[in-house]
This record gives C-alpha cells, structure tokens and sequence, in this order.
C-alpha cells in the first residue's frame, strides 16, 4: 500500500523516528480509517488491517487517543498501536453531555466540508458554530449549502452567507445529477475532508454520490423543521477515485465548541475588527460607555443576532477553559500531596 495516497509525507517521518525511539522498537506508520474503544482500522504499508491499542493509550484521556484521520506508529508484527503521531489539525467538541472532555471529530483534515441545508431547518446562528469550530481546527472551511431546490429565497440567503464569512460557498441540490462533482476543486489528491453538519442536512447523501454508491445509509427528514435521525453511526475516512480522501461523520444534534483563545475572534472578524475601536479593552459590549461594537450595531453595520452570538460563544469558551485549568490545578495539588506522602513515608 503506498501510504502517500493515504496523506503521508516526509513531515510526519520525524514524529515516528521519535516514538520508535521512546518504545526502543522498530514501529510502523498507518493511518486511522476507522476508530472504537479499544481498536483502530488501520491503513499500512502492507494493507489495511485491525490494530489494538496499547495499555498506555486505553488509560489515556479520550482525545489523546487515536481517531479517525490519525496517523500512528504500531507493532508491525503485533499490530499494537504504541503512538499517535502529531496532528495537523484536530476537528474537536466538547463531548455531549455534562462531562467537561474534548470529543475528536475527525484528524489532519485539511478541508471542512460545512453541510447546511436551505430547507426549514436552515439557521445562520449554527453556522457561525461551524465556522468557529473550523477556525479552531485549523482546516479550510467550505460552506455547502444543500437542498436548493427547496429554497424560495436563495438570493437573500446568499447575502446573508456572505456577510458571514469569506470562506469558499456550494449551493447545490444532492438530487440533482452530477451536483456533487463541484466539491471536487476544493481538495487536491492526497489532502483530507471532512463531512460536518447537522442530521438531515444531506451529509450522507453527498457522501454516497462521491463514493459512487450506497456506502452511507440514509433517512426521511420531518417536513415541519427538516430534521433527520443520525445515520451514520460512526467516523470513516475513504479514499475517493479522484484521489482525495473523505471523513463521513455523523450527524450532530448538539455543538459546543471546545478550545479557548483567539478561534472566536477569528471567526468573528468582523466584531473584532470594530471592537479595536472600544474604549476599553476588555469591553464585553455589554453597555460599557464608548463601546464601538453597540454603536456599529445601533448604525446597522452589525447585525444584533450575530453580536448576541459572539458574546454566547466567548462566555462558552470563557467557561471552559477555567473549567479545564481547575481540573489541572486540582490534579496537579493531588500529585504534589500524593508525592508528599511517599516522601514522608
């Protein structure tokens, strides 16, 4: 198997040299076609195959565990996978649910594929969340917006798309014959994409005609909000026949970004553009006196709503982190007093 059809490159070389030094052991490089719990498949130079996770990599935290789209080193005669090499990029959430953990999409994906469709179920508030979660993944966004046919006001939405980001728009209908073949231009052989989106949008529908057949099953939508049940069940990537390579993913019913710093300002540049101009620098824009941003959104340069969301994305993001730095202090005072106790005893 030639592994550079797959997105290997002499870059990655480096990071496996340095795990077959820690283990002290010849190791293999393959990349993650499909994950679970204990077990990866595995594309390698002799074929694809099943590897299982060393005891190191079990006791881990979830996201440092392999996922689709990893590239990792494993035993060649075993089939242990003994490291995951370093991510290019790492499309992430925090886990559904009340646990404070990061979920990883999907690995080293160079392009995200935004699925929205231009049915009931169409809402540009959610799709500021997938900008944002492409902004923190460091992989190219392309908003493609499905459904066409069943969009009465397709110029209006158009506008308020371009309003929202300058990354690269695909308005098609998956019904139509050859819709699809336009995703092509935006990933070169060799190069990774991942399918995002909500279910019912499309996803695995788009997913089937680019792999050419029923790979990816797929469901009724509800004709009241254009809903759809999850389909696909879980992470794969395939390597399509134009060379490129795609990451299915299932649908998400709930998206709540994960990292912290600079990703919200990024993918609100245009807030953060008129926010230089507040008086002062931490403003909340929230009614402190000369804030910049409420008089751009008193003028109609900034739309209320997309304002309101920035602010709801920065508190999440807030609140995370200091969630995670409490989880770290905490764990890091229970190292120093275990020490403690070893060293008195």
């Amino acid at each position: 198997m030639e592994l550079s059809l797959y997105g290997w490159d002499d870059d990655y070389s480096p990071a496996l040299a340095r795990a077959c030094a820690e283990h002290r052991k010849p190791l293999e490089a393959g990349r993650v076609v499909a994950s679970s719990r204990g077990w990866c498949r595995v594309v390698c130079a002799s074929g694809e195959r099943d590897a299982a996770l060393s005891g190191a990599l079990l006791e881990s935290e979830s996201a440092a565990r392999p996922a689709t789209g990893d590239w990792i080193a494993l035993e060649p005669d075993t089939g242990r996978i003994r490291a995951v090499l370093d991510r290019r990029a790492c499309v992430s959430r925090k886990k559904a649910g009340k646990a404070n953990e990061e979920q990883v999409i999907a690995a080293n994906v160079d392009v995200l594929l935004l699925v929205m469709g231009l049915d009931g179920d169409y809402n540009p508030r959610r799709l500021e969340r997938y900008l944002l979660l492409a902004a923190e993944s460091r992989a190219e966004p392309v908003v493609v917006l499905n459904k066409s046919d069943l969009c009465d006001d397709l110029v209006s939405r158009l506008g308020e798309i371009d309003r929202l980001t300058r990354a690269s728009v695909v308005v098609m209908s998956a019904l139509v014959p050859g819709a699809v073949e336009q995703l092509h231009r935006y990933v070169e052989p060799g190069r990774t994409a991942a399918l995002v989106g909500m279910s019912g949008t499309g996803k695995s529908t788009i997913a089937n005609l680019l792999l050419g057949g029923l790979r990816q099953a797929t469901s009724e939508v509800r004709a009241e909000d254009g809903r759809g049940r999850h389909t696909t069940t879980s992470r794969e990537l395939f390597l399509l026949p134009q060379g490129w390579l795609l990451v299915d993913t299932p649908g998400m019913r709930e998206l709540e970004v994960w990292r912290e710093g600079g990703a919200v300002e990024a993918a609100f540049d245009d807030i953060a553009q008129v926010a230089l101009s507040c008086r002062f620098r931490d403003c909340s824009h929230q009614g402190e006196p000369d804030c910049a941003v409420a008089l751009a959104v008193r003028d109609g340069r900034l739309e209320a709503e997309r304002v309101a969301n920035f602010q709801k994305l920065s508190r999440e993001t807030s609140a995370q982190w200091i969630k995670r730095r409490n989880k770290l202090l905490c764990k890091a005072q229970n190292q120093m007093y275990r020490s403690g106790l070893r060293n008195k005893w």
